[in-house]
């Protein structure tokens, strides 16, 4: 066991939260870094662990076009600014890893200006990929070179050269002595050489024990990426999708599909893929924003901190604060924000209590963390499945309905469960639990045993939604906090045009079109945001996209980036 494998991460875009101008003049540094240090505290009250944060280093624009890899980018600050800063993480007992941008430099970067003033004579004319001295760009160099995503701001680094690996191995070695990082997540993982990558992981096998390597993959069997001989672990854009899709459309089984194609490949297996799951990113609108109905907020993380993998929370998305990607930037993705503007969220916002109440849950029961999976039971609105670890069944129920709706599943041999959210006791009768479970909401429920240790419990002043939800058509079963009498919940009754089906009979009316529409849109979603990420994209390049409505086309698509 590796402290990644019991991390709930919180993920910072630096230059954004700290307000950083768009350009770097390369003047004298600018303290930046230091007004996140109060966000280290907050972190750790919003049951994260651990932290990532990049890109860091010096660059000319948005992060991602590195001038030097060794030195803090002089928008946030100085290297002690940076080593302070990762200090301080650790004091509070959370774990940093930096942003990697190992597949391309920027245009400022030392070899390629060398390049530029030596033509054939540089040293590092071999660092890069296909240098022609016979052609030209929009720079006027005089010469071209294979760029990243078809910009030439992005140059695209020979990682098959010895001396670029080396090179780059030294700059984790560095990273370590000089900050004390305990993992790097690997921009573009997805393009990247695997002798490369495979060097990588040797040189992390040695810095420092339980060294990380998280890598940036889109879509593609994850395996590929994660095993003993590359990446410790993977960006899971697979569950992303499904998560906020699978409620818009009120289509849970999108969701557990996929969780089923990631155990194929070793995703959901105790030892196997631990992936870093998440709602949202740097790269991607906020869940907040995606969601149809803002109710949905309640399930969806829910389902982020028990399915199995890594849960990770982008900066201000605790909040519930909103964020669009626009047509000329991201920048509304990647905000400044004052942490005094929300200092009473804990108590206020629903939202930031969630969150905190989720981490809480997870850290206190390692079945989140190491437990095998089950699904019990998939409706299209309706889904409960279990963590198993060492005979303890923790049971998860999620309803993405506007009405409450009874679920009748197996659990542990025990006498009792408790909900975690809820505070609702629950008696087992013929080695099932019957739970009421609200509308656009859901509860982990937890075995009551006298060996185990007092469970998390979340009272119900305390339980959330994100806004404030439509009337039920029922009256829900009243919430009763731990300790108090048991509650066998009653079922809530439907209305005759909107009937109960049995997981059997919508397993068989499952509208298959509908799920493969929906993997072509995420595959869609996934060319449309390597476009954006790279620079401005024109409404006719969107037709395209939207127009491309083919699998293995819009997959090579991926792969071309």
């Amino acid at each position: 066991m590796a402290w990644y494998d019991e991390a709930i991460f919180y993920h910072i875009y630096p230059l954004g939260l700290a307000g950083a101008p768009k350009q770097n003049t390369y003047g004298e540094p600018e303290h930046r870094l230091n007004k996140l240090i109060p966000w280290i505290s907050h972190i750790r009250k919003s049951g994260c662990n651990a932290l990532y944060i990049g890109p860091l280093f010096e660059s000319v624009g948005h992060g991602y076009e590195t001038t030097d890899y060794k030195k803090l980018d002089s928008r946030l600050g100085s290297n002690q600014d940076l080593k302070d800063f990762v200090a301080e993480c650790h004091k509070q007992g959370i774990k940093v890893i930096f942003d990697g941008v190992f597949n391309h430099t920027g245009r400022d970067f030392f070899a390629f200006q060398d390049l530029k003033a030596n033509r054939e004579s540089s040293p590092y004319k071999d660092w890069y990929c296909q240098v022609n001295f016979g052609g030209n760009n929009e720079y006027n160099d005089g010469f071209s070179y294979e760029n990243w995503g078809g910009y030439n701001l992005l140059v695209k680094l020979n990682q098959r050269n010895p001396a670029v690996r080396d090179y780059i191995c030294d700059v984790i070695r560095f990273w370590v002595s000089e900050f004390d990082v305990d993992g790097i997540r690997l921009d573009a993982a997805d393009v990247l050489d695997f002798d490369f990558m495979q060097a990588l992981r040797q040189t992390a096998n040695t810095v420092k024990p339980d060294f990380w390597l998280m890598g940036e993959v889109i879509h593609g069997d994850y395996s590929r990426w994660v095993n003993e001989g590359t990446l410790h672990s993977v960006t899971n854009y697979q569950l992303h999708k499904a998560l906020y899709s699978g409620h818009n459309d009120h289509n849970f089984f999108e969701i557990a599909h996929t969780v089923k194609r990631l155990y194929e490949m070793g995703g959901n297996r105790p030892d196997g893929l631990k992936l870093y799951n998440f709602v949202d990113n740097h790269d991607v609108e906020r869940i907040y924003t995606k969601l149809n109905k803002k109710e949905h907020f309640t399930p969806v993380h829910i389902l982020l901190y028990t399915l199995p993998g890594i849960p990770s929370i982008y900066y201000g998305s605790e909040f519930g604060i909103e964020g669009r990607k626009e047509r000329f930037s991201d920048d509304s993705l990647r905000p400044a924000l004052d942490l005094s503007d929300y200092a009473d969220a804990l108590e206020q916002n629903a939202c930031t209590r969630l969150i905190a109440a989720l981490g809480k849950i997870r850290q206190s029961l390692p079945a989140l963390s190491y437990g095998d999976y089950k699904e019990l039971l998939l409706m299209n609105r309706q889904y409960a499945f279990a963590r198993n670890l060492n005979g303890e069944s923790i049971v998860i129920t999620v309803n993405n309905d506007d009405s409450d709706y009874v679920m009748t599943v197996p659990c542990g041999n025990v006498a009792e469960y408790i909900g975690a959210l809820s505070g609702q006791r629950v008696s087992v009768n013929n080695g099932a639990i019957c739970v009421n479970v609200q509308a656009n909401s859901g509860d982990i429920w937890i075995p009551v045993t006298e060996a185990a240790s007092a469970p998390v419990i979340v009272e119900p002043e305390a339980s959330v939604q994100p806004t404030e939800p439509a009337a039920p058509e029922e009256t829900p079963v009243q919430k009763v906090p731990a300790g108090e009498a048991k509650v066998q919940a009653e079922p809530v009754e439907k209305s005759p045009a909107d009937p109960i089906p049995t997981p059997a009979a919508t397993e068989s009316a499952l509208d298959q079109d509908a799920f493969e529409r929906g993997k072509i849109a995420g595959l869609q979603e996934a060319v449309l945001a390597r476009m954006e990420k790279n620079g401005f994209v024109t409404d006719q390049m969107r037709k395209e996209v939207a127009d491309n409505v083919y699998h293995d086309s819009l997959i090579n698509w991926i792969k071309s980036f």
